[in-house]
């Protein structure tokens, strides 16, 4: 009786179930965060109100977001850790190699990890970053060219990735729902017929006794 309780449950779905953590890792394993955004922007009337808010639906969007790339399976997680591979092996070299010349943009990981976001989203990544850097390292360009295919191509795959997956995931729900309608009408057919062969088959015999075995039945009900 146990086992047929757990299993009549229903299961969580993982949308909401990425929604849940999100929620809580915004509200419950954030506070230091919201400690800091107090202690800059003292909460004081409705127009700070609302910036909290908004502030909180864009951790909320962001942590959703973190959380569904790595509830993926079998596509995003390898195209995930072959981008952050990529962006950490070029953020060593454009350190090592660009880092004297251009502390600013190059000096530290974390700074050459910032600057290399901005030449993947392609955000003035020729006359901002790689021009300047080419008047002192003239053979720049290769470097920064071969970064942005790799890059583009994997971010381009992995958003291909994420609604393939979401088509399929929908499909895949709409058909164990007609499945699931097909069996039980497919159920209430078949009792139907049951019940449609009994009366027939009572009928035939019926139909089929002898006048005698008809008439000493009744005299007998009589």
């Amino acid at each position: 009786m146990a086992v047929g309780k757990w299993r009549s449950i229903p299961a969580i779905s993982a949308g909401r179930l990425v929604f849940c953590v999100a929620l809580a890792l915004v509200l419950v394993y954030n506070a230091s965060t919201w400690q800091a955004l107090h202690a800059l922007v003292p909460l004081d009337g409705i127009g700070t109100g609302l910036f909290y808010l908004s502030f909180g639906v864009f951790l909320l969007a962001c942590f959703s977001l973190l959380l569904t790339l790595v509830s993926f399976k079998y596509t995003l997680k390898p195209v995930l850790t072959l981008l952050l591979l990529v962006f950490y092996v070029a953020a060593v070299m454009s350190t090592k190699l660009f880092g004297a010349s251009f502390p600013d943009w190059f000096g530290t990981i974390g700074e050459s990890f910032y600057t290399l976001f901005q030449v993947m989203t392609l955000e003035s990544w020729s006359m901002g970053i790689v021009r300047p850097v080419m008047e002192a390292y003239p053979y720049a360009w290769i470097f920064f060219v071969l970064f942005i295919l790799l890059t583009t191509f994997a971010v381009l795959n992995l958003f291909i990735a994420i609604v393939v997956d979401s088509m399929s995931a929908v499909e895949h729900e709409e058909q164990e729902q007609t499945r699931e309608l097909v069996s039980v009408d497919h159920d209430a057919v078949l009792a139907e017929l049951r019940a449609i062969r009994a009366e027939l088959a009572a009928l035939l015999d019926a139909q089929a006794a002898p006048p005698e075995l008809i008439a000493a039945s009744t005299s007998r009900r009589d």
